[in-house]
């Protein structure tokens, strides 16, 4: 069943400006939210913030300072714009809990209710002497149009979390970051068979396919990016398969979406039907996905070896 939807994020790389702590945090909260509503005029389902949007530019001590309790003066902003927009918001923020700080992404939903938090796996060596405490595991929540996963900035030299978004099920994963990730955010999407959408401080925010392939990046021009993407869909080697692609257009026509990438010898399929989905598609013409696949070959090699 088609499930498309409209992914945006935003570059931001602070207000700038003299002043105290307090000062500098307003002026980052403010000029976010004015982008938060430009973002709004595309009509996206999600929105997506970048990495601790209120502490930038300062320096770590004074980033560090900007934590605060959600809910608390950010998230409730950000709230009123998600809810007046019906729109989800990825909201990343320093959050305080308790006695523990984190480098944490909040999901606010449509009706401007948070939804969750992911706290950062990994943080870097300065934000742990800063004070900042790690998460524990990949989190996973859930929207109203699948499940979505979150990764922060150094998280993605780690494959462990990437494999945790893909264990649990995410089709589409935010990467809120003070680096753009580059050449990672597309072997994370190609490897993971996941959309991921990037938010990064500086020119250079990504929105990559599961094939791995850049769909529109942000520049000094464009702070915001938007794009519609289906996320009924899954990823298959090509061995095996292949040979049923025409009696799949046959039956289906324009409903499928077949996107090959040659090289890497996989493909795409997408659904473009309300009425049926890629899953009913897998199991009736008998296909199978790349995972299976390798599977497979592995228990054959297996196998052999005995």
């Amino acid at each position: 069943m088609v499930r498309e939807i409209r992914v945006s994020t935003i570059s931001f790389t602070g207000a700038g400006g003299n002043g105290s702590t307090e000062d500098k945090i307003e002026r980052n909260r403010k000029a976010a939210l004015e982008l938060l509503e430009m973002a709004a005029l595309d009509k996206p389902d999600i929105v997506c913030l970048p990495e601790t949007f209120t502490g930038l530019g300062l320096e770590i001590k004074e980033w560090f300072r900007s934590a605060e309790v959600v809910p608390g003066p950010t998230t409730e902003a950000v709230s009123k714009i998600a809810e007046e927009h019906g729109m989800y918001v990825v909201c990343p923020i320093v959050e305080r809990s308790g006695d523990r700080t984190f480098n944490s992404a909040i999901l606010i939903d449509r009706k401007g209710t948070v939804v969750g938090s992911y706290h950062k796996i990994h943080p870097t060596i300065h934000e742990i002497e800063a004070g900042v405490s790690p998460g524990t595991n990949p989190t996973i929540l859930e929207t109203d149009f699948g499940l979505i996963g979150f990764a922060i900035c150094f998280d993605m030299n780690y494959r462990s979390v990437a494999e945790g978004l893909k264990a649990g099920g995410a089709k589409l994963v935010f990467f809120p970051s003070m680096y753009p990730g580059g050449l990672q955010l597309s072997i994370w999407a190609h490897d993971m068979s996941f959309f991921i959408a990037s938010a990064f401080t500086g020119n250079g925010s990504a929105i990559v396919d599961p094939l791995g392939r850049t769909l529109v990046k942000s520049s000094g021009y464009m702070q915001i990016i938007s794009r519609l993407i289906n996320l009924d869909f899954e990823v298959f080697h090509i061995d095996y398969n292949y040979e049923k692609w025409p009696a799949i257009k046959r039956k289906y026509g324009s409903g499928v979406e077949i996107d090959v990438a040659e090289p890497e010898g996989v493909f795409a399929l997408y659904c473009n039907m309300n009425c049926i989905t890629v899953e009913d598609i897998t199991k009736e013409f008998e296909l199978e996905t790349r995972d299976e696949y390798f599977k497979r070959a592995e228990e054959k090699r297996e196998k052999a070896l005995r």
